[in-house]
């Protein structure tokens, strides 16, 4: 039987991939999509783990094909879902989760509008701002760029049908289990 897709949104710096790791512990079972992304590798990342790094021809053509659930461009890269193996998962019965930006999250609600779609948001406005800053990965010119997006990210979480406050990463993530059945 197929299971139903779980959207993951919130702003960037809010603990995203953190809690999904955590929740990973709990629901080892749970498939978790990997984005194509335009971008360059952070430190650390590897292709096909946390991301497919792609250059811009390559996402063209998945766009071109169709190939992708949604798509967005965020601080100069693009970001999309694979829709093959996501479409694969969730036929096999398997929970299926995508860690995706809002727009992404507005794309899949308009395609597949029967998914659950969560927020997670941070505990405050300046943990966030704490957050970011902590990284040390960008400049600070796409570092204002994420916080201008995360004030517009903040204000969309009533589009959501759960709302998770990240205070804690491992109860986030408890909250988050749940919520998959």
């Amino acid at each position: 039987m197929p299971s139903r897709l779980t959207v993951l949104s919130g702003p960037s710096g809010v603990g995203k991939g953190t809690v999904v790791a955590a929740l990973r512990e709990l629901v080892p079972h749970v498939w978790v999509s990997v984005s194509a992304t335009t971008r360059r590798p952070r430190p650390g990342e590897r292709d096909g783990v946390h991301y497919r790094f792609v250059d811009p021809a390559v996402f063209d053509e998945l766009i071109a094909d169709d190939a992708l659930l949604e798509w967005a461009e965020f601080a100069g890269n693009r970001y999309g879902t694979p829709r093959s193996p996501a479409l694969k998962h969730l036929e096999a019965g398997d929970p299926t989760l995508l860690e995706i930006e809002l727009e992404g999250a507005r794309q899949v609600r308009r395609t597949m509008p029967d998914a659950r779609f969560v927020f997670l948001a941070p505990p405050s406005v300046d943990e966030l701002v704490q957050r970011l800053s902590g990284r040390g990965t960008e400049s600070s010119d796409a570092l204002a760029a994420r916080l201008v997006r995360a004030e517009i990210e903040m204000a969309a979480a009533d589009e959501f049908d759960h709302v998770v406050v990240n205070h804690d990463v491992d109860q986030a993530a408890r909250e988050i289990a749940d919520l998959l059945g």
